[in-house]
């Protein structure tokens, strides 16, 4: 009768504070703090109403009873033990996902939204992390005969030990590196990449790998220590505009300035152009051929891309149908 009681109450109680903070929450939620209370409520209401029942329990037991109460009490204390501990990563799911909600939703428009969206998710994950070590490491404080290694395991030189001599693994390796990329400001989420001669943009920045999408929409994963130990070009690190270039190789008769109006014409005329800069200049001479550089700014990676590929046709049917004679020849001297 007395552990039904205590049951009853424990219950009660739980449901009691749960009902309680229901109608704060949506007291208080009408107002300014709508936007964290209203999904804190939603996501940690069950964790929440575990900890409340358990803790209940716990303290409602008595701490000098028979052989079962104890063992009752101390299986009650690993069961709050591991309930705080998902109590705290839900709290900071909520944390991340109402991060995202305030930040705008055009994530090209603001280096420093890129970056905070980038950074946002892998402190998460690494702050989960931690939970769940101290959480395990609480949870071997309260066996007797392993409660030095689980005082060590919670101390800042154990912890630290121990993820030094983790951290050779290969996953460790690449978590520490997802902070390191996440941090060191050299890429963001939405940002445009060259890697081994393949452009992508930046899908998601994890812990342990960086997933790029590229072009033609394949999925490119890499591990985020390839990042810090290789080169990679970024178009995009302090701004999202990116400037397209094409090379066309030409007779030398070519007339450039006649060239100029008709490349002049196609980027005006192309709603891919941010209407920032363009050039047309010649940066080689062959024997045979000169090379012309056309420059012409996009307001990101793909729009580039695409600017590139009507720049080149556009010129290429305008010389083949009008001046073919300025294409390349290949010329020979007949000496009798």
């Amino acid at each position: 009768m007395r552990a039904a009681l205590i049951v009853l109450t424990a219950v009660g109680a739980a449901v009691v504070v749960d009902l309680l903070t229901g109608v704060l929450v949506r007291r208080f939620a009408r107002g300014r703090y709508q936007w964290l209370l209203t999904p804190l409520r939603q996501a940690c209401r069950r964790p929440t109403t575990v900890v409340l029942l358990l803790a209940a329990l716990y303290f409602a037991l008595p701490p000098d009873g028979n052989e079962w109460v104890r063992v009752v009490r101390h299986v009650i204390l690993l069961l709050l033990i591991a309930s705080a501990g998902w109590l705290v990563v839900k709290a900071l799911h909520v944390a991340e996902g109402v991060a995202f909600s305030r930040l705008p939703g055009e994530t090209v428009v603001d280096r420093r939204i890129r970056r905070a969206r980038t950074q946002i998710r892998p402190v998460r994950r690494l702050t989960s992390a931690v939970v769940i070590v101290v959480a395990v490491g609480l949870i071997l404080v309260t066996f007797r005969p392993v409660r030095s290694f689980g005082l060590t395991f919670l101390t800042s030189a154990g912890v630290i030990g121990a993820v030094i001599g983790l951290s050779a693994r290969t996953a460790l390796g690449n978590a520490f590196a997802g902070i390191q990329v996440a941090f060191a400001d050299s890429l963001h989420v939405d940002d445009v990449l060259v890697i081994d001669g393949e452009w992508g943009r930046v899908e998601e920045v994890k812990l342990t790998n960086v997933v790029i999408r590229l072009w033609d929409d394949r999925m490119l994963v890499l591990p985020t220590t390839y990042f810090t130990e290789h080169t990679f070009q970024n178009w995009t690190r302090n701004e999202t505009r990116v400037v397209g270039e094409i090379r066309i190789h030409l007779d030398h008769t070519a007339d450039l300035d006649d060239l100029r109006q008709v490349t002049r014409r196609l980027v005006e005329s192309s709603p891919l152009w941010d209407q920032h800069q363009w050039v047309l200049q010649m940066v080689d001479a062959t024997p045979q051929t000169v090379v012309i550089q056309v420059q012409a700014s996009a307001a990101d990676g793909p729009s580039a891309w695409d600017l590139r590929c009507d720049l080149r046709e556009g010129l290429i049917h305008y010389l083949r149908n009008t001046h073919p004679q300025w294409l390349p020849r290949t010329r020979g001297e007949y000496q009798p």
